[in-house]
């Protein structure tokens, strides 16, 4: 059977991570660029995304898509530098929860001795596989896939897999929480701080307050907007205190300033205290 034969069409929640890989692929082309992806080209195009994507016909609409694809390569940069900062203090196990398209098990420098598991389900990882057979791909680290739902035993999943819990790990849920229920972001949160040996850290994106109103209220069927259901807390920074986290909150337009690219925007009335989170087990 040939990779085209085996590979499976995008589709539901997943698929988005194609459209998060295009808008990677575009951020990777840029002379200035923050990150350089060179696998997400790859995945736009096997997904049907490259070399362009259909645009809203709607004025507003073709806004708040610039909006997300401004947000991912912020927050692409952001969990970037979190992980190196993670593997300089000596961390060697990496956990992607939701890992879709993510690349940076090839597109990093990895430590000598790093351990790196991709936790998502069978569809975007058989898909993923047949890119990666299809680019002769490797890894710059060890890369362990655990084919689980993020609903049922991941940890147990991910432990047959070889992660060690009494060794510090780096967790991140990037573009994830924001399509779970609140419940369900409880319980993974709380899955996660159970396998989470003093030292380790984590990288979070969560949906800021009002997003869901302003992007996803009027979206209609299929784009990722319309599947959004979860916001952050009113205090993210005390919820993961309660968790036994201590937690760094930063707002999207101060990470973009902070990498020369100022949103030239006014405010949101309602923005908070921040969406992209690092935090530390202690």
């Amino acid at each position: 059977m040939t990779d085209e034969q085996e590979q499976v069409q995008p589709s539901g929640v997943w698929a988005t991570a194609v459209g998060v890989a295009r808008v990677r692929a575009l951020e990777s082309a840029r002379e200035n660029a923050l990150f350089r992806d060179p696998l997400a080209q790859a995945f736009a195009a096997a997904g049907g995304l490259w070399p362009s994507a259909p645009l809203p016909d709607d004025e507003a609409a073709r806004r708040r898509r610039l909006g997300v694809a401004f947000s991912i390569v912020i927050r692409t940069k952001f969990l970037d530098d979190l992980l190196r900062q993670a593997s300089a203090s000596g961390i060697r196990q990496v956990v992607l929860l939701g890992a879709g398209m993510d690349s940076r098990a090839f597109r990093m420098d990895w430590p000598e001795g790093t351990r790196l598991f991709e936790v998502d389900t069978a569809a975007p990882l058989d898909f993923k596989a047949s890119v990666l057979r299809r680019e002769q791909a490797v890894p710059r680290c060890e890369r362990r896939t655990v084919t689980v739902d993020l609903r049922e035993d991941w940890p147990g999943a991910l432990a047959a897999a070889g992660h060690d819990p009494a060794a510090p790990t780096v967790w991140i849920a990037e573009g994830l929480l924001i399509y779970l229920p609140e419940d369900a972001v409880e319980v993974l949160l709380a899955r996660i701080t159970a396998q989470s040996a003093v030292g380790s850290r984590m990288g979070l994106t969560l949906g800021s307050r009002g997003v869901i109103e302003r992007f996803g209220a009027d979206a209609a069927p299929g784009p990722a907007a319309s599947m959004w259901v979860s916001e952050m807390p009113d205090d993210p920074i005390g919820w993961l205190a309660g968790h036994g986290w201590e937690a760094a909150g930063h707002t999207l337009r101060e990470r973009a300033a902070a990498y020369g690219r100022p949103i030239s925007a006014p405010p949101q009335h309602d923005e908070g205290p921040g969406g992209l989170i690092s935090a530390v087990r202690r």
